[in-house]
């Protein structure tokens, strides 16, 4: 089992390299040399704001709170407000499901609708603040579908961003946006395995899968509600896993292993041209003429009403929203199956190599891919015109120097080696003192191998010289490395910490579906198999 769950953690987040809304790759064109090993570590001031966030407690809507590190737990733990207050936190945290044309990795950049929506918001909300380089990021998570709405309301979550029919039920507990799109018809699909329905009442008896948290399972109340009225028999509802989304349902209804579902009708008809053997049966409609949203707590008018306002340039309906939609909408293969064209044999090294070296240099290996994929893509072919080289685009002098100690680094395996040791060393020489937490050294050294280190020590002496605690990045060092830097230092932090926390995530939640569901679904890997033989 043990191999099983390495083999698909592996596969899941190369397959999918994530997540979160990024700003850019703005970053230096490589790592500043190291400092000679005479030189004297920088004495760190106290650290008054020390961070010592205790772990949220387990809630239902969670299961991140036992995988992510202790330090990023902080992003999770509960908080509620409206926007001043996410301004101040300079965060907003969007909950969003993964997968279909909403948000997907094509050869390890996030995509999809949703996700591309969410960076504009993230621009749009900084140009209204007036805000360049201190910025307020969106923070992109994805969660089971069950999860999205018990993470708005335990205070996880800001907003959900997605497909979200806004029901009676739903609209009751919270606010919802402007209607990104309306008239949608809720319909049930059908494939080998369904019995002949020549209408809603031969409906009767029979059994419908759908997920306990989706809109169609509320709306099937009203139809079983409906059929007992007259004396019919109700049909009977099976609830289906949450970790399913609407694609890995239709090749289920596919492939013959259930039979009748409910839908969505656009999500029904984009589908369909996939998988052959499922009808769309747009005359046995359950809900007509439904809209949907993005969902915020009712205590968030102001965030509304900064939503809203984005949305009437950008939503769907609008001309940019509706080229965005419609680039998403028109090819479910290439959705389905987005890293076909990519050897996994190659990926399954590169998650062997950053693992080799994050154990051998004390980092969680998804730092140092969350680091090489903001440094170059992950394309160890990368070259910029300064000389930095590979996936951690590291200099040969760099590598070369007898702190790092190595001669080559034009191949996978060495280029990572070369960074992963001189982050490592970054953090042992200069942020290694009792006033600096584990999440601060990292942060400090990842700004450092951007900038160099001793232009990073310039900026925790000035950090303090101004009042800030030059142990702590977000909001401290970071404020003065944008006064001098701009904002490249700054992005390259915010990114890396980003990608991270989403790998962390994404990593957790498809290896849990590739357990559970690796052998009847055949996903991107199986279809890229198909496609690279082809």
């Amino acid at each position: 089992m043990e191999n099983k769950t390495h083999r698909s953690v592996t596969h899941a987040l190369l397959c999918l390299l994530l997540i979160v809304s990024a700003c850019g790759n703005g970053k230096q064109d490589s790592a500043e040399a190291p400092a000679p090993a005479s030189e004297q570590r920088q004495a760190a001031g106290p650290n008054d704001g020390e961070q010592t966030e205790e772990a949220s407690e387990r809630s239902t809507s969670s299961f991140m709170s036992d995988f992510l590190p202790m330090e990023f737990s902080v992003l999770w733990k509960p908080w509620s407000g409206d926007f001043e207050g996410m301004v101040e936190r300079r965060v907003i945290r969007a909950v969003v499901p993964y997968g279909g044309y909403q948000f997907f990795y094509d050869e390890g950049v996030p995509s999809g609708a949703v996700y591309e929506l969410l960076q504009r918001f993230e621009s749009f909300v900084n140009k209204e603040l007036e805000r360049r380089h201190i910025r307020v990021y969106v923070v992109v998570i994805p969660v089971g579908r069950n999860e999205l709405f018990s993470a708005l309301e335990e205070g996880h979550a800001d907003l959900v961003a997605g497909d979200l029919t806004i029901t009676d039920e739903r609209a009751a507990q919270f606010s919802f946006s402007r209607p990104l799109l309306r008239d949608i018809n809720e319909v049930i699909v059908t494939g080998p395995a369904a019995p002949d329905l020549p209408g809603m009442d031969s409906l009767a008896g029979q059994e419908i899968f759908v997920r306990e948290s989706s809109s169609y399972f509320e709306h099937l109340q009203g139809l079983v509600a409906d059929l007992t009225g007259r004396g019919l028999e109700p049909p009977v509802i099976k609830t289906i896993d949450e970790m399913l989304e609407a694609e890995d349902i239709l090749e289920l209804v596919d492939t013959g292993i259930i039979g009748t579902v409910v839908l969505d009708d656009y999500k029904a008809d984009f589908w369909a041209e996939l998988f052959p053997n499922i009808t769309v049966r747009h005359d046995l409609v359950i809900n007509e003429g439904g809209s949907l949203g993005w969902a915020m707590r009712k205590d968030s008018p102001e965030l509304a009403a900064m939503l809203d306002r984005f949305l009437r340039e950008y939503g769907r309906g609008t001309l940019i929203g509706n080229v965005i939609f419609n680039r998403y909408l028109a090819d479910a293969e290439r959705i389905r199956c987005v890293n076909a064209g990519q050897k996994l044999d190659d990926l399954q090294e590169l998650a062997e190599v950053f693992r080799q070296y994050g154990k051998a240099f004390n980092f969680d290996w998804l730092m140092l891919a969350a680091q090489g994929f903001q440094e170059s893509g992950l394309r160890q072919d990368r070259r910029s015109p300064a000389g930095a080289v590979g996936i951690m685009q590291i200099k040969p002098s760099t590598a070369a120097d007898p702190n790092i100690g190595v001669s080559d680094v034009t191949t996978i395996e060495n280029n990572v080696l070369a960074g992963a040791k001189y982050l490592r060393f970054i953090a042992d020489r200069y942020f290694d003192d009792d006033g600096i937490n584990p999440l601060n050294q990292w942060l400090l050294s990842l700004a450092a191998y951007n900038a160099g280190p001793a232009r990073v020590a310039r900026l925790r002496r000035e950090a303090t010289d101004n009042g800030y605690d030059p142990n702590r990045w977000f909001d401290n060092v970071e404020i003065i490395a944008a006064r001098r830097i701009g904002r490249e230092t700054v992005t390259y932090v915010a990114n890396i910490f980003k990608y991270f926390v989403g790998y962390q995530i994404a990593a957790e939640r498809l290896s849990l579906r590739a357990e559970q569901y690796g052998s009847v679904l055949t996903g991107c890997s199986a279809l890229g198999a198909e496609a690279s033989s082809t």
